[in-house]
């Protein structure tokens, strides 16, 4: 039996370890969450730890969009896309 796929409209967030369940949170904690881990990764990697591929479907707006978004706030120049095909 096919399993139901249901669309996410409120963020998850997890308490503690991989194995916590999962719990609803607001978009701003869930937000807050994200920056805090991209900070972290940051300062403990350095900013080439991040890395960004678009795709050759968006516009280029939105590609110019994300490189602007790599270099100039997560300070890394690994950005990529697929349009070689």
């Amino acid at each position: 039996m096919p399993r139901e796929y249901v669309r996410l409209t409120t963020p998850l967030v997890r308490d503690g370890d991989r194995s916590s369940p999962l719990r609803p949170a607001t978009w701003d904690e869930a937000l807050d969450r994200v920056a805090e881990g991209f900070k972290a990764a940051g300062a403990a990697h350095g900013p080439k730890t991040f890395g960004i591929f678009s795709c050759s479907r968006s516009t280029n707006e939105m590609n110019y969009a994300a490189q602007k978004f790599s270099r100039q706030v997560l300070g890394s120049n690994n950005i990529d896309s697929c349009n070689r095909t």
